[in-house]
């Protein structure tokens, strides 16, 4: 039972849902909107409407977009031969932050894991398989997370692509730099081994 006033009460329990906030977090954040300006309070309402009505995903890839292309795909200075596959926009966003890499995404908007019910007809690897067949890839690099799901949608999509005159790669893994390998696990050290290159 809440001891809050009622609409207290509702915004701790909408704050709530979001994840990783438990009923804790969700009251601090509750109280911290009560604290605040009014115009700051009202801002991030009218953000997350903003963004509820505008945002959307891109015609091409399944980035974030308000427009029907996102900036990426609209960009003509990007590799148009080379397309990275992740499996969500923040993915995308880590590699940007990068600026390692110039090609094209394309977002799968989640990963085949049969224990939650997911299958590879409720993600877009049909859209993927038929940017490959109707582009000029020259190479598709399978940036899905190192997880049993992860590398089975890598596995699942490159044997659908089998068939297409592109090279499949995947993201380097192992140890990283800076490290050392006494530390490492032996997940990470099997990897390394693995995608060892020549020097």
């Amino acid at each position: 039972m809440s001891n809050h006033a009622g609409a207290v009460s509702e915004l701790v329990e909408q704050l709530g849902r979001l994840p990783g906030i438990g009923r804790k977090s969700a009251e601090r954040l509750a109280f911290h909107l009560l604290r605040v300006s009014e115009h700051e309070a009202l801002g991030l309402a009218d953000a997350i409407r903003r963004v509820r009505k505008d945002v959307r995903y891109c015609s091409a890839c399944f980035n974030l977009s308000e427009t029907e292309l996102c900036s990426i795909c609209s960009d003509p200075n990007r590799d148009k031969t080379r397309i990275c596959v992740v499996e969500q926009p923040r993915d995308l966003m880590s590699l940007e932050q990068s600026s390692a890499y110039r090609g094209v995404y394309h977002v799968l908007l989640g990963r085949i894991a049969p224990l939650d019910g997911i299958g590879p007809d409720q993600l877009t690897i049909d859209p993927l398989v038929e940017r490959v067949r109707k582009g000029n890839f020259v190479e598709v690099i399978m940036a899905t997370n190192p997880t049993v799901e992860g590398d089975g949608t890598s596995l699942y999509i490159s044997n659908l692509l089998s068939e297409y005159p592109v090279v499949v790669t995947r993201l380097a893994r192992g140890i990283t730099a800076g490290s050392v390998l006494e530390y490492a696990n032996r997940e990470m050290i099997a990897d390394a081994l693995t995608g060892r290159q020549k020097l």
